[in-house]
């Protein structure tokens, strides 16, 4: 017996919100793919919305959502790329207290052993804002998967070893106290 297996599991509460203003919740993909995974894994996924790919709107529901006291961790995907509309990464970075800057550096690593160079193209990012994780996700189903499979889905278990950030969360507001 491992001292994970001591540990219970403890579900955490995610909002997952699709970028685009193409997407509906029938052709969603992306969205899914992130819903299904982290319910899979035991998690509670509180909220699933589309949202379009408007700057303004994108940081008023992510500001929204930090009021929430049933809401743990915000997944955004889509929005990630270069193009004139891509605007989540930035929507999340106005709003961030701490970015997890590792989550880029991690997902590109990931990205690039499945698609080479083209890896550049994505501007992935993670932050802390009022004790809740956001993470912003490339639109494409296969990338959500990378991020989920090959880091949330570790990193959002209290019994990953050596650290996660479940076991951090009652400590991301401690400088307001």
């Amino acid at each position: 017996m491992t001292s994970r297996d001591l540990q219970p599991f403890v579900p955490v509460n995610i909002a997952v919100l699709t970028i685009s203003d193409t997407r509906t919740r029938e052709d969603d993909k992306s969205g899914k793919v992130l819903a299904d995974r982290a319910s899979g894994e035991g998690h509670k996924v509180v909220c699933r919305e589309i949202i379009p790919d408007d700057l303004d709107l994108i940081r008023q529901k992510l500001l929204e959502l930090a009021e929430k006291t049933d809401v743990d961790v915000v997944i955004t995907t889509g929005g990630t790329g270069l193009t004139g509309r891509d605007v989540s990464v930035e929507a999340h970075k106005s709003i961030y207290e701490k970015e997890i800057s590792g989550f880029s550096v991690l997902f590109t690593m990931l990205s690039y052993n499945k698609i080479g160079a083209s890896a550049i193209q994505s501007r992935a990012c993670g932050g802390v804002y009022a004790g809740t994780y956001y993470f912003a996700i490339p639109g494409s189903p296969n990338a959500c998967k990378d991020a989920w499979d090959g880091i949330l889905k570790s990193q959002l278990d209290l019994r990953n070893l050596p650290c996660n950030l479940v076991e951090i969360m009652p400590r991301l507001e401690e400088h307001k106290n």
